[in-house]
């Protein structure tokens, strides 16, 4: 197994941030850190495909002048950070990794996301890459090329926040933001093993429309850096209709006091429909086990059996992918500079037509019933947060799982259920595979409750601590 070389810095986004504050640290000598680290480790995964230095080294000059002033900078005061290539950042092109955005003028201000994360003094290093317009679950295109996972430099990082995922496993940055419409934060955690939240619907604000199950979120190291990530982004804003109000809670307190003790559990190995390695599954269940004994849960005997929706959300989002596409006028003309799996899936969607959109909405509505029903008993759902481990860095989603057909509910079969409901969902690292590989245990709690969700995956933090690559003996 070839994993990735290089001695990184181990400190997180609360450690960083705090120091700063206090003026222990240079928020400069922070940034020089990240570089260094970033000259060893980018080359060998591919996980950042722009920067931004010469504009960052200048913001950890202003926040050093402001730490010297008396002033404090913010939560995330100094913390280097990458920014996923789907959302915008004054100054840098988003080219969502598609040849057809290669010429893509430079964004003119930042997106609502990365705004709040530079108000609350975090210095955004550059781009990270992803998946094709986000649409896979591994990290390859034909703009920028492949992603590694720093596990295992022959496998994927995940998708479609395969960049940011990589990013912080390696080292190179304490956290990176993420987007999350049906796992693409959680699957990326689990494969890096990483630490990825998808918030509450409307916790995070946007700013770029609506959106039926998207959500921003991070990758990050801890529960804490989470936390903290989610004190800083958390809230109203009037640019996104469905953001929420403030929640009151501070979700970095609540990490440590919170009484979940007594709340009741169901877990499930499959969901009645996924295929999920045995390895992956019996990992994920015994870190279940550990967590129910942890924090006093009530583990319900209960067999639940959702709709899989996981066709009729593809169904929907490749018609409404094929339709954008045309109008602009990228299909047909330039469908042959489209990546492999955009390709195989939109050829596949060809035969689509409405009817068989109304008929996934359908389905859809059907799972929200279904979530709705297991949360009128229960208070959590525990799962794998995937169902297999990562696989090769540049190969399509696999269809074969365990030498059983996939092809219905591929390897995040888990994700999509929070998304479609709204609520708050993270995996959390949950063990090692015989080869060595991470495994993610997802904790999907009630809608608005994203306390709940951290406050449970920090117990099984801290009853297991975890080791990334760069601190493990091989």
């Amino acid at each position: 197994m070839s994993m990735i070389a290089g001695h990184f810095s181990m400190r997180g986004v609360v450690e960083t941030a705090d120091a700063i504050r206090r003026g222990e640290l240079r928020a400069v000598d922070v940034l020089e850190e990240c570089l260094q680290t970033f000259e060893v480790a980018n080359p060998q995964i591919n996980a950042f495909i722009m920067t931004r230095l010469d504009a960052a080294r200048r913001e950890a000059e202003d926040i050093d002048r402001r730490v010297g002033r008396g002033e404090d900078p913010g939560k995330l005061a100094g913390v280097p950070f990458g920014v996923k290539d789907i959302e915008d950042i004054a100054g840098l092109p988003t080219t969502q990794g598609s040849l057809l955005l290669k010429d893509a003028p430079p964004a003119v201000q930042d997106s609502v996301h990365v705004e709040k994360l530079r108000a609350a003094g975090a210095i955004a290093i550059g781009k990270t890459n992803i998946c094709e317009f986000g649409i896979d679950a591994s990290t390859y295109n034909k703009l920028w090329g492949v992603t590694r996972n720093p596990w295992n430099l022959q496998l994927t990082p995940g998708g479609s926040s395969g960049g940011s995922s990589a990013a912080v496993a390696a080292g190179i940055v304490p956290f990176a933001t993420a987007t999350d419409a049906s796992g693409s934060t959680r699957e990326p955690a689990s494969f890096t093993g990483l630490v990825g939240l998808k918030p509450s619907h409307g916790r995070i604000p946007r700013g770029d429309g609506f959106a039926n199950w998207a959500t921003h979120g991070a990758l990050t190291r801890s529960v804490a850096d989470t936390a903290r990530y989610l004190d800083a982004v958390a809230g109203p804003d009037d640019r996104d209709r469905q953001s929420l109000p403030a929640s009151g809670v501070g979700y970095e307190q609540a990490i440590g006091v919170l009484d979940v003790s007594g709340l009741r559990a169901v877990w499930s190995m499959d969901l009645g429909y996924a295929i999920v390695e045995p390895e992956v599954a019996d990992i994920a269940h015994q870190a279940a086990q550990r967590l129910v004994a942890a924090a006093g849960l009530n583990l319900l005997e209960r067999d639940f059996r959702p709709v899989n929706a996981r066709d009729a959300l593809g169904i929907i989002m490749i018609f409404k992918a094929r339709e954008d596409m045309t109008l602009t006028g990228m299909l047909p003309s330039r469908q042959g500079d489209l990546g492999a799996q955009l390709q195989y899936w939109l050829e596949m969607g060809k035969g689509i037509g409405p009817a068989d959109v109304a008929a996934s909405w359908i389905t859809v509505r059907q799972l929200e019933r279904d979530m709705a029903l297991l949360f009128r008993d229960a208070d959590l759902l525990l799962t794998p947060a995937v169902a297999c481990a990562p696989y090769g860095a540049d190969s399509m989603m696999p269809e074969v799982i365990d030498g059983r057909d996939a092809s219905h509910s591929g390897p995040e079969p888990f994700g999509l259920l929070a998304n479609i409901a709204w609520n708050p969902s993270i995996s959390v690292p949950a063990g090692v595979t015989r080869g060595g590989l991470p495994v993610g245990l997802q904790i999907t709690a009630r809608r608005h409750r994203d306390d709940i969700a951290l406050r449970l995956a920090r117990i099984l933090e801290m009853d297991r601590p975890w080791s990334l690559p760069w601190q493990i003996k091989t």
